[in-house]
């Protein structure tokens, strides 16, 4: 389960994207702007055991959130969520690094 402190503080992702993992799944929190040129937090998740760029883009999942201390939180609860919703898939996720072209 990933907490809230696992995550950096609000300053750190003001200047830079944010990765890790749990149990099989890796994740990236970065702000970006969406449709309105508004500032909002990116979260992506996908299964290991690659990187974010070399995984291909049909493994990953993405979801945005307001960009404050609600949307870290709201991230979190989503990739929890996630965590449990694709726990085969993210079990078996390590057995991937023969895949590795």
């Amino acid at each position: 389960m990933i907490n809230r402190e696992d995550i950096l503080s609000m300053e750190y992702l003001k200047k830079t994207e944010f990765t890790g993992c749990n149990g099989g799944m890796r994740y990236r929190l970065e702000g970006v702007k969406d449709a309105e040129d508004k500032k909002v937090l990116r979260c992506t998740i996908w299964p290991e055991p690659f990187n974010f760029f070399t995984t291909p883009d049909d493994q990953k999942e993405s979801a945005e959130f307001s960009f404050d201390e609600d949307g870290v939180q709201d991230a979190v609860r989503w990739m929890n969520g996630k965590l449990f919703e694709k726990k085969d898939v993210f079990d078996t996720a390590s057995r991937k690094w023969d895949s590795y072209q």
